[in-house]
C-alpha cells in the first residue's frame, strides 16, 4: 500500500509542478524570451544546492553510481537542456515546443533501431508514423507564422530573416529530442548496472554541469539585468501589515524555480516506482494537459491544422503504449 500511494504522490506532483512550471515560463517567455539559460541555470543551482544538503549532505554520503558514468549522463542532461530553453530566443512559440518535446518516443525508437538494433512490431512502427505526420505537419503551420520575439533591449538587425532563426530553433529542439532519448537509453544501461538511485542521479546530473554555465555568463548576466529592471509587484507578507515588493520575472523565476523541483523529483520517483508504460501515459497526458492550458489561457495561436497535429502526436503516444490491451 506504501508503495502505491508513494506512486500516487508523485503522479500528483508531476501534474501540479510540472504544469504550473510551464506556466510560469510562459510568462516568463512573454516578457524577455531569450531567458532560457537564466531558467535553467536557476534550475540546475537549486536542485544542486538541495541535493547537497539533503542527499549528498555535503559530499559526505558516498556515490552509488560511478562518476564517470555521471560525467556522460551529465553532458548528455547539460545539452539537452540548453537547447530546449534556448530555443525560445529563436522565435519558437510554447505550443510548438511542447509538441516537439513530445516526440521523444519516435527519438526513442531511432536511437533504440540505430544503438541496440531493436525492432519493433506494426503497431509501433505505426504509431511512431502518427507521432512524425503530427510534429511536421505542426511545425509546417507554424512556419507561415513567424516573427522576432526577441526582448527590446537585445534586439540586433542581421541579414538572416526571422524564417533563419525560427529554423536554428528547429534545428535546437531537434537536437535536444535526439540527445534526450540516447540520455534514456544510457540510463537504462547505468541503472541496470548499479540500480536505480533518483535522489543522488537528480543531484549529480544538476551539480556537476554548473560550471559548464561560465561560457553563458555574459548571456545569463544580460538577461538577470532584464529581470531585475522589469516592473515590481508587492506580495504582502502573512500576519504583517507590510508587503515585500521586488521584479515581476524575478517571483515568476522563483516559481518556476521551486515548480521544476517538483516536477522533476516527481518524474525521477516514478520511473522507480510505476511500470515504463504508466510514466509514459501519466507524462504524455501532463504535456497534454498544459497544451490544453497554454491555447486557452495564454491564446497562443492555434489552428485547426495544430489541432491534427497534436491528435496524431497523442494518439500515437497512446498507441506506441499499448494502453488499450493494457486497460482491458
Amino acid at each position: 500500500m506504501a508503495l502505491n500511494m508513494k506512486a500516487l504522490l508523485a503522479m500528483i506532483c508531476v501534474f501540479v509542478g510540472c504544469c504550473s512550471n510551464v506556466v510560469f515560463l510562459e510568462l516568463i517567455i512573454q516578457i524577455d524570451p531569450g531567458a532560457g539559460n537564466l531558467i535553467t541555470f536557476l534550475q540546475f543551482l537549486f536542485i544542486a544546492l538541495e541535493g547537497l544538503i539533503f542527499t549528498s549532505k555535503f559530499f559526505t554520503v558516498k556515490p552509488k553510481i560511478a562518476m564517470k558514468d555521471y560525467v556522460m549522463l551529465v553532458v548528455l542532461f547539460f545539452g539537452a537542456n540548453v537547447c530546449n530553453n534556448y530555443a525560445f530566443n529563436f522565435n519558437i512559440s510554447m505550443p510548438l515546443h511542447m509538441i516537439f518535446r513530445s516526440g521523444s518516443l519516435m527519438a526513442n525508437m531511432i536511437m533504440g533501431i540505430i544503438l541496440l538494433k531493436k525492432r519493433y512490431n506494426l503497431r509501433q512502427y505505426s504509431s511512431v508514423a502518427m507521432i512524425t505526420v503530427g510534429i511536421i505537419l505542426c511545425t509546417l503551420v507554424s512556419s507561415g507564422d513567424v516573427k522576432d520575439n526577441t526582448h527590446h533591449s537585445l534586439k540586433v538587425d542581421t541579414s538572416y530573416s526571422d524564417f533563419f532563426w525560427w529554423g536554428v530553433g528547429i534545428a535546437l529542439l531537434t537536437i535536444a529530442l535526439l540527445v534526450t532519448a540516447y540520455m534514456g537509453i544510457y540510463q537504462e544501461v547505468i541503472y541496470k548496472r548499479y540500480g536505480k538511485h533518483p535522489n543522488e542521479a537528480l543531484f549529480y546530473t544538476h551539480m556537476l554541469p554548473l560550471p559548464g554555465f561560465l561560457v553563458m555568463a555574459s548571456n545569463i548576466a544580460q538577461h538577470w539585468s532584464i529581470a531585475i529592471n522589469t516592473e515590481a509587484v508587492s506580495l504582502p507578507v502573512p500576519g504583517m501589515n507590510w508587503s515585500v515588493s521586488f521584479p515581476l520575472i524575478l517571483f515568476y523565476l522563483l516559481c518556476n524555480v521551486v515548480t521544476q523541483y517538483i516536477c522533476i523529483s516527481a518524474v525521477y520517483v516514478l520511473t522507480t516506482e510505476c511500470a515504463s508504460l504508466t510514466v509514459t501515459l501519466v507524462v504524455t497526458l501532463r504535456k497534454f494537459v498544459s497544451l490544453l492550458f497554454s491555447i486557452m489561457y495564454f491564446r497562443n495561436p492555434f489552428t485547426l491544422s495544430h489541432w491534427a497535429g497534436t491528435v496524431l502526436v497523442f494518439f500515437g503516444t497512446i498507441l506506441f503504449a499499448n494502453v488499450i490491451n493494457q486497460v482491458k
